[in-house]
């Protein structure tokens, strides 16, 4: 049958590769070419929304929560002996606690940012709890650093008392 027909061989075979390179390009080519340019498409808006800093709305919240976090250990240190230590007594008054003492600022406790001021409180277990509690959510007061209870035994005429004592150390910025 090709050796009757009037066309040149040579025409068919260029003819037969032309219509094999279409149907390469339709089925295999063109998919890849469009994978290819998705490919590039996502990794450019990756690119763009992986750099955090040109989002302003990210940066106002990021301000937000650290401003937050410095009020906590805020204090104004000039008035903090009256003011917070009428705040602090409030509190533990309001759980039947005993504000029982407040030493003088030690300035071992001071660093360069940072006032360390200690509290001692007597009283039962729970209200002494309760009162750590109100003192860690309680604004003005700085951050409660650390806490620690003992138990104190006072010598008395008819015998010996026990007292148990929360001792608390604040932290202010300076």
């Amino acid at each position: 049958m090709l050796k009757q027909s009037p066309i040149k061989k040579e025409y068919l075979l260029i003819a037969g590769t032309i219509i094999l390179l279409l149907l390469c390009y339709q089925f295999a080519f063109k998919k890849t070419i469009v994978a290819l340019q998705l490919n590039k498409h996502l990794t450019a808006q990756l690119a763009q929304a992986s750099n955090l800093s040109v989002q302003p709305a990210y940066l106002l919240r990021k301000c937000a929560n650290l401003s937050k976090i410095i009020d906590l250990y805020r204090a104004d240190t000039v008035t903090f002996r009256s003011n917070a230590i009428n705040q602090i007594a409030a509190i533990a008054q309001g759980e039947n606690v005993k504000l029982s003492e407040v030493p003088l600022s030690d300035p071992v406790y001071h660093t360069g940012k940072f006032i360390i001021q200690k509290a001692d409180f007597e009283g039962d277990y729970f209200a002494l709890m309760r009162v750590l509690k109100k003192l860690q959510d309680a604004p003005g007061t700085g951050v409660v650093r650390s806490a620690s209870y003992r138990v104190v035994t006072i010598h008395l005429l008819d015998g010996n008392a026990k007292k148990l004592v929360l001792e608390v150390y604040f932290e202010v910025i300076k």
